[in-house]
């Protein structure tokens, strides 16, 4: 395939937000021709009421992908390292819980700064145009069309070599491939929903330890807070929508506050509290899952479009950014040939981001349980000690999903095996102390037994050679008995 070729090509990005610009930024580094469609107004010059900005976790995943477009460096320069999860117990104590070796860490970055970032990033790409506030209406895969309607109301027509569907969770260009044969789709809306506080700065510095992951587990729910750069907190309250509903006045939010989460009352301010939690009511999540993530060679989904999951793990905007990295990857494989491509990237992802998925369902247990329970804790300090010993075979879960390339499928598999492994070596290690101290005991217990039946005999013995008794005396003791037969 001759530039020639390369650059009639005309792709369409359906959804200006996180994926879809980083995917932009990669498409322009092969010379398409590149539409950006969004449906909002641009977030830059858009003034939004629409609660507090969203802080995310960037991980190694995420930043390889940036690294490809050369962002990286702007990018990490705007977050704060999170080094471990930092638990508060009821009772106000703090234990940190490191998430792997001292120079591992993740990123605490503002969603709304990123976004905006890589806008600008596209923006200053020739061969891409970004349109905001133009919605899709249509889109048809078969002929290479999509029908966007803009600010002027009138539809317009926009054909294409290839549409990629990057619009979230609720994506429109999904719907119209769950209309073809063969397209599996599942979602699932969990019981819990999240509710966004916050922890102002005091005195102008952070109120808390900043270089942590805050979190509040409580069993059945929990808070979590993520360090901002201008040394504030953004706090995530996550909590079945049936207690969401039990608090109604300020006084039963207070209450709630008091026996479950005391600590972070002075931090938040009972005024600011009160203010927050009633300012937007809880949200919903959701976990999606498809199959295939494309259309012959004509449409691909990626990011939340393909595998919208719940935010537990910190992965759902790494694994978006990491679909873009692969495809470029893929892209590269094959030389630019979409249907060659877009088969490869459906086998090669589906399984991987299925796998994130359940994980993310997993952690929430972890963080909100888990971390309470000492045998947790033990078994974290095993894995630690075990891939200090053998580095390249016992690696922890969270070291390959969040500081490594590991496939997220594989790295289950691999988690699963190391599970059975210490498993087997706990149990073998416990039968081993149990034996050997059943054999102490039994040898100890037998040696003080045999004691024990010496010593009538031994008294018997002593008071006859002291002449406590006179010998006849026993021997009076034994006749009367052997005359008595």
């Amino acid at each position: 395939m001759d530039s020639s070729d390369i650059q009639r090509k005309k792709v369409a990005v359906i959804g200006g937000g996180l994926v879809g610009s980083l995917n932009a930024c990669f498409l322009a580094k092969r010379n398409f021709q590149v539409d950006v469609y969004e449906a909002r107004e641009d977030i830059r010059v858009a003034k939004f009421t629409r609660g507090r900005s969203i802080n995310l976790a960037l991980s190694h995943r995420g930043r390889q992908a940036l690294k490809a477009v050369g962002l990286e460096d702007q990018i990490v320069s705007q977050g704060i390292p999170m080094k471990a999860r930092m638990i508060h117990s009821l009772s106000g104590k703090m234990s940190s819980i490191p998430y792997g070796t001292r120079s591992q860490y993740i990123l605490s970055i503002s969603r709304e700064n990123l976004n905006k970032v890589l806008l600008t990033a596209v923006e200053k790409c020739p061969n891409v145009k970004v349109h905001f506030g133009h919605k899709l209406l249509k889109c048809n895969p078969e002929e290479g069309m999509i029908t966007v309607l803009g600010s002027d109301k009138v539809p317009k027509d926009v054909t294409c070599d290839l549409i990629v569907g990057c619009d979230g969770a609720y994506s429109t260009v999904r719907t119209y491939l769950m209309k073809k044969p063969r397209f599996d789709y599942s979602q699932q809306y969990i019981p819990h929903g999240y509710m966004e506080l916050s922890i102002p700065p005091k005195n102008g510095d952070f109120a808390m330890e900043p270089n942590y992951l805050h979190i509040w587990p409580r069993n059945a729910f929990m808070m979590i807070a993520l360090p901002n750069t201008n040394k504030s907190f953004t706090c995530t309250l996550f909590m079945p929508f049936e207690e969401f509903e039990k608090l109604l006045t300020s006084s039963d939010v207070l209450d709630f506050f008091q026996k479950y989460f005391p600590d972070a009352i002075p931090l938040i301010g009972e005024r600011e509290l009160v203010q927050d939690f009633f300012l937007l009511p809880a949200q919903p999540m959701i976990s999606v899952k498809c199959s295939s993530f494309h259309y012959e060679s004509n449409c691909v989904l990626m990011g939340d479009a393909a595998h919208a999951m719940v935010p537990f793990f910190g992965q759902g905007m790494n694994a978006g950014f990491e679909d873009c990295l692969v495809f470029d990857e893929l892209m590269d494989k094959f030389n630019n040939n979409l249907s060659l491509c877009l088969p490869a990237f459906s086998r090669f992802r589906t399984p991987d981001d299925h796998a994130i998925s359940d994980l993310s369902m997993y952690n929430y247990i972890e963080m909100r349980a888990h971390v309470n329970s000492r045998w947790f804790i033990f078994q974290k300090s095993i894995e630690r000690f075990l891939h200090a010993l053998m580095p390249s075979t016992f690696i922890p879960l969270y070291t390959m999903v969040v500081f490594s390339r590991i496939r997220y499928h594989e790295a289950v598999l691999h988690w699963r095996w190391q599970k059975k492994v210490i498993k087997k070596g706990l149990f073998f290690s416990g039968s081993v102390i149990a034996m050997g101290s059943t054999y102490l005991l039994r040898h100890y217990m037998s040696s003080r037994l045999l004691d024990y039946l010496r010593r009538p005999w031994n008294w018997i013995t002593y008071f006859q050679n002291t002449a406590c008794f006179p010998a006849n005396s026993v021997e009076a003791l034994k006749i009367p008995s052997l005359r008595s037969r």
